[in-house]
């Protein structure tokens, strides 16, 4: 945070230094020789917005909808995540009509998970229901898992126009369940675009195991994940709102040219960094213009 605090000082020093600058007539504003300055301080906003996001998860947990085809196995999946019959599972298509959610751990990461209605055209009014409850998790989720009964050829060639009706923001992991009617080893490999494909069997937990570390790494848990910003509520909310004054600043800068005004920006983004790192006081500003620029020689 404070290093970024520091990019935010530079920042300024060169915006207040080409006002001066424009001021005094000059010919060569230190605005031509910022372009490395903005782009150094978006990279280290961007960081920081990532491990404030990987934190969050660590802290408060993915959320993640499992979806698909009625019968495909989602309840049985849910109930081998959990360790316990926490969803009725019989062979009868649409059994599950409403969500069913639960909070669970691996290896003491938290996951919320939630079970839903099969994904299909129903003229049952309680079924639709379900499934239009079950759309509006998954655009709300943080991942879906989106299962498929591996042994059903129909539902393996029905994949990608499945997924179309998934929003594309949401990230989605492909779960081939029922492998042991279909022959397929439980392993877990890249698909096609950002698609992980995760092959198990619900029933019998092969490939369970395979599962949980992949939604650990979703959750973002490795190594360096001991590092990860956990802040307070009101820090990460003075970060977005700092974030959203240089990003104005710099569209004022690109757009319009308006050196006060881009000043302002980066002052309030600076007050804003200020509630988590302490203030920087005008002096020290003007110390770091006149030792760069020696304004007044």
């Amino acid at each position: 945070m404070h290093e970024l605090a520091e990019r935010v000082l530079e920042l300024r020093m060169w915006v207040e230094a080409a006002i001066d600058f424009r001021k005094r007539r000059s010919t060569s504003s230190p605005i031509a020789r910022s372009a490395h300055a903005w782009k150094t301080c978006g990279n280290v906003f961007a960081a920081l917005a990532e491990t404030a996001r990987q934190g969050a998860l660590l802290r408060d947990g993915l959320t993640v909808v499992i979806a698909g085809r009625p019968n495909a196995g989602k309840s049985s999946l849910l109930n081998r995540l959990a360790g316990y019959e926490a969803a009725i599972v019989t062979p009868i298509p649409g059994t599950t009509r409403d969500v069913l959610r639960e909070r669970i751990s691996i290896d003491g990461l938290p996951l919320h998970i939630l079970d839903t209605a099969g994904l299909r055209e129903s003229v049952d009014d309680v079924e639709a229901e379900g499934i239009r409850r079950a759309h509006r998790e998954i655009s709300q989720a943080d991942r879906v898992l989106f299962v498929v009964d591996s042994s059903d050829p129909a539902a393996v060639a029905s994949i990608a126009a499945d997924l179309e009706q998934l929003p594309h923001a949401v990230p989605r992991t492909l779960v081939y369940n029922k492998i042991d009617r279909s022959g397929e080893t439980a392993r877990v490999e890249s698909g096609p675009g950002a698609d992980v494909r995760v092959y198990v069997c619900a029933s019998s937990g092969s490939g369970v195991d395979g599962l949980r570390g992949h939604l650990k790494n979703c959750i973002g848990f490795h190594p360096a994940a001991a590092g990860a910003l956990s802040a307070r509520t009101r820090h990460l909310d003075a970060l977005r709102r700092s974030q959203a004054h240089v990003e104005t600043a710099h569209q004022l800068l690109t757009q319009r040219h308006a050196g006060e005004l881009v000043a302002q920006e980066l002052r309030d983004a600076h007050r804003d960094l200020g509630e988590i790192t302490g203030e920087v006081s005008s002096e020290d500003l003007l110390g770091r213009i006149f030792s760069s620029f020696c304004i007044g020689k």
